[in-house]
């Protein structure tokens, strides 16, 4: 029997060995529940939210902070460029008004000197233009609060009430902005004190 039992086909060996596997049965069932054991709970998804935003939060906070010293280092840099820029305009200037006082002392005539001075002081007017600064108006005008300040009143009939008749100190704008305002002196009509003294002194008399 054990020769037959080898002569057997291969065949039939296969399918006999076939017939041995045995396959694993379908888990898919149990997938759902594996899932919904794993899935995080509403708590747990507040707390992922809640790190999630205060990440966000703290990278927005670093960004403003940096914006912030770098528009602080601009603004410092605008306006040391604007003091510089300033600065050497007006230097001119100073190299003039030494030239004119070294000049003075050697200096025979007064007109030599006045005309020194006269030519600075054009010179500060070019200056002036190219920065955009402008004379406040004062002499012959009304006053005007907003851009001069009185500083003493002159009684007069020359000037209506309330016109400048003099300048104290120059003021200036700075393009429309008001930079310094004008002191000047007002004109005001003369009080009638004569009158009144002339009363007086009648009354004293007759007492």
């Amino acid at each position: 029997m054990s020769d037959h039992a080898e002569d057997k086909p291969e065949d039939e060996q296969a399918n006999g060995t076939d017939e041995d596997v045995i396959f694993p049965e379908d888990e898919t069932g149990d997938e759902p529940r594996l899932e919904a054991e794993f899935e995080p709970t509403d708590l747990e998804k507040a707390h992922a939210e809640r790190d999630r935003m205060r990440e966000q939060l703290l990278r927005i906070a670093a960004d403003f902070d940096n914006f912030r010293k770098r528009s602080r280092k601009e603004i410092e840099e605008v306006r040391r460029r604007g003091v510089e820029d300033t600065l050497r305009e007006v230097l001119p200037i100073v190299d003039n008004l030494e030239r004119a006082a070294g000049a003075m002392t050697d200096a025979t005539e007064v007109s030599a000197v006045t005309e020194g001075v006269h030519m600075v002081l054009r010179g500060f007017e070019e200056i002036a233009n190219r920065l955009g600064l402008k004379r406040v108006p004062a002499v012959g005008n009304l006053f005007d609060p907003a851009c001069h300040d009185a500083i003493q009143q002159e009684e007069t009939n020359d000037h209506a009430p309330g016109t400048i008749v003099a300048e104290v100190v120059p003021g200036y704008y700075l393009g429309e902005r008001l930079l310094r305002p004008a002191m000047v002196v007002v004109a005001r009509p003369p009080t009638g004190t004569g009158g009144q003294g002339d009363a007086s002194t009648d009354g004293d008399g007759a007492e």
